[in-house]
């Protein structure tokens, strides 16, 4: 605790109603202390950002889905505050991770989908999101889906990996070393993975088949669930994944209780820090494929294994609230729940995902998936809760993205703390301004990038590997929020304003 004092000001905080009054200011600023004649304490807040993996917007029902029901989201919502506006700057993972944890669009260091065994993609000297919070002084973990990179290239998955998100600002880590669809199939924690026998030693490759290893191509008979395109290498747990692996048996995770390992994880993360602040990067692994949920879960949505495993994400986020607060944290927390990138169906397994989703929505009203350079790729779930400070059950239309959680939140703990791309956007993150980013950066896969600004979104002619020229695309979200009508031809000025805009940010040093 922390005597509380506005810095260059007589007024002290006498009660959390000065805090609530103030609140647009920078909390260090209201917590800095005040001397002898202080009479109120307050507690850096803890901060949690629980990030679900290919969850759509219309995914859960609190933005509007009516084929799924997800209570456990839905409290926050309920307690908090829904951001209708908010962004991952990528549609796909890695890229979209990046940012968010380095404040940087991931586009400046060429940042894309990672193989199971890239090196680490973040480097020691960046700046990041929890390096941020353990200069403002908090305790920093991270437990679930990473895809990242590990180590500097051709990891020994059998000895101390370095670089982890040990050397990048995290104090504690209990990660998967990729995606749950790619080997190596093992958790890490704190740079080791868990649970290895010394004597069954991991080899990992990306090239080549280890002698005598089955494989998904050619050994369909071991499967309980088959690929449809690609997925078809080494096989863990029925499953054929993307790349090989030998070895490493006892360390080898079982699909369906990855649920609650990290859960638990998460948990005792808290439960060991409960006296100090902390921040927590809390990642799920749902819905992402393969969509193995636990036997809880299994059969008890219409949509098939992929909206079991979205109850399944839904459970965790309820019952982590729940211990919150069995230990009384509740209130000092602030938590945001949010999304990697928008949605997808067929991912590469066949889990019948198309085949029963039936009326269900995941982008919502968007157009566009996961990897497309459109609204229903970049705009995902983003609620905040923070109670007593953010107004609950409230909506927000300002323009926000997951870059800014850094800067934003510097600002916040009046920590000075720079970053190349995010912005300062706190007073709309926790809902005191309307007002959000003028424009944002945003990218698909395989594609340059596009803007939005405004009303507007704008993607500008670009040039295929192939040499094919595609035409730009522009699209005035208030109007066709669904992206169905190309205005290009009709506001050519627009295309050339918005086109030159976009060059003008990524020339910007």
């Amino acid at each position: 605790e922390i005597t509380t004092r506005l810095v260059g000001s007589e007024m002290c905080i006498r009660d959390s109603t000065d805090l609530l009054r103030l609140g647009a200011l920078p909390l260090a600023a209201l917590i800095a202390g005040c001397g002898g004649n202080a009479k109120k304490t307050e507690k850096l807040p803890n901060i949690v950002v629980i990030m679900a993996d290919d969850l759509g917007y219309g995914d859960i029902s609190c933005y509007g889905a009516t084929e799924i029901q997800t209570p456990g989201i839905d409290r926050l919502a309920r307690e908090g505050l829904r951001q209708m506006n908010g962004h991952c700057t990528s549609a796909t993972s890695t890229p979209s991770r990046f940012a968010m944890l380095t404040g940087m669009y991931p586009w400046r260091v060429g940042a894309a989908i990672l193989p199971g065994d890239a090196p680490m993609l973040i480097k020691e000297d960046m700046p990041t999101f929890p390096k941020m919070l353990k200069q403002a002084g908090y305790a920093t973990g991270v437990v679930g889906k990473w895809h990242l990179g590990l180590g500097n290239g051709n990891v020994n998955w059998n000895e101390p990996i370095t670089p982890s998100p040990n050397q990048i600002g995290f104090d504690y880590s209990y990660i998967m070393a990729a995606t749950n669809d790619r080997v190596p199939t093992v958790y890490v924690k704190n740079g080791r993975v868990v649970n290895l026998d010394p004597n069954d030693p991991i080899e990992v490759s990306y090239k080549h088949n280890f002698p005598g290893e089955p494989t998904g191509k050619d050994n369909p008979e071991l499967l309980r669930m088959h690929p449809s395109l690609g997925h078809n290498m080494s096989i863990t747990n029925g499953i054929p994944r993307i790349g090989y692996m030998k070895g490493g048996k006892s360390a080898l995770w079982v699909d369906e209780e990855m649920y609650k390992v990290f859960l638990d994880e998460a948990k005792e993360y808290v439960k060991a820090h409960q006296q100090q602040p902390f921040f927590l990067y809390y990642a799920l692994h749902q819905p992402h494929v393969p969509r193995l949920p636990n036997a809880m879960f299994a059969g008890k949505s219409k949509l098939g294994p992929r909206g079991d495993v979205i109850l399944e994400a839904d459970y965790c986020v309820s019952e982590f609230l729940n211990y919150l607060d069995e230990l009384n944290l509740t209130e000092n927390t602030i938590v945001i729940f949010t999304s990697d990138n928008g949605p997808v169906l067929d991912d590469g397994y066949q889990d019948m995902a198309e085949e029963m989703n039936g009326n269900h929505k995941p982008a919502g009203p968007f157009r566009g998936w996961k990897c497309d350079p459109y609204e229903g790729g970049a705009r995902i779930p983003m609620i905040v809760r923070w109670p007593g400070k953010i107004e609950a059950g409230t909506t927000s239309d300002a323009l926000i993205c997951q870059v800014d959680f850094c800067p934003s939140f510097a600002a916040l703990l009046n920590t000075s703390y720079e970053v190349k791309d995010g912005e300062n956007q706190i007073d709309a993150l926790l809902g005191k301004s309307p007002e959000g980013r003028e424009n944002l950066v945003l990218e698909g896969y395989g594609i340059d990038l596009w803007l939005k600004e405004g009303d507007w979104a704008c993607i500008p002619e670009y040039t295929t590997r192939r040499g094919e020229i595609v035409e730009a695309r522009l699209y005035n979200l208030k109007e066709d929020i669904a992206q169905q009508h190309n205005l290009a031809s009709e506001y050519p000025e627009k295309v050339r304003e918005m086109t030159e805009k976009l060059q003008s940010i990524k020339a910007r040093n």
